[in-house]
């Protein structure tokens, strides 16, 4: 059985993670950092010898594989089991709202307990698993290439957990930045971590960002 290599890359930033409001299903699109974040992620992975992308159906994702697809002229295909999790009726909110409105539920929440599941939403449980299962199946099909998987901050939570064997409440120590890149390999033993986080097509943004006297405009790590 071949390997598969897999890069992945989450959305460019949005108007709410940069207000740290939970997106989920909503269909939230790239603001205009988000969009200059995809351009130059695009242009990064020209060359990398991509053979096809697939990423999620919501806007923030389809529109930043858009951007590498514009750059490499592959086969784009949308994907919805890359969506993020469903926070059901917790989408649009932020974690002081929650925590306003129920604290009990706030607090199952920001604590990872993978069995709460937001009214009308996944629990972290049935997230893993149709996460897991959509990456696992695209990577068997794919044997002996390399493809990329544009998607979610929580996409590619469950994906770094299973590659490293963390639980799903260890607390997340690494950073999932908007179109940062992540390098795995996919072999018939499982996910391995190749490299983590790369974001250095990024830098020439952000000092163009800092100098303007927005510092602070990297996203919150959020969903």
């Amino acid at each position: 059985m071949l390997a598969t290599r897999l890069t992945f890359i989450r959305h460019g930033q949005t108007d709410w993670n940069h207000g740290g409001r939970i997106q989920g299903h909503l269909d939230i699109p790239l603001n205009a950092l988000g969009q200059q974040q995809a351009q130059r992620m695009g242009a990064a992975l020209a060359d990398n010898g991509i053979d096809v992308i697939y990423s999620s159906d919501l806007a923030r994702a389809w529109d930043t594989a858009k951007a590498l697809q514009a750059h490499t002229q592959i086969p784009l295909i949308a994907e919805q089991g890359l969506r993020e999790r469903s926070f059901g009726r917790l989408q649009g909110q932020t974690l002081e709202e929650m925590f306003a409105q129920d604290p009990v539920l706030a607090t199952a929440f920001q604590t990872r307990d993978p069995h709460y599941q937001p009214p009308e939403g996944e629990s972290m449980l049935e997230f893993r698993q149709r996460v897991l299962e959509t990456v696992y199946r695209l990577a068997q099909q794919h044997q002996g290439e390399h493809i990329a998987i544009v998607a979610h901050g929580g996409v590619l939570d469950m994906v770094y957990r299973d590659a490293v064997g963390l639980d799903l409440q260890a607390q997340r120590s690494w950073t999932i930045d908007n179109t940062s890149v992540h390098r795995l390999l996919w072999t018939s033993e499982g996910l391995r971590l190749l490299a983590w986080g790369d974001v250095s097509h990024l830098a020439e943004l952000a000092a163009m960002q800092a100098n303007s006297g927005a510092a602070d405009v990297m996203q919150k790590n959020y969903l």
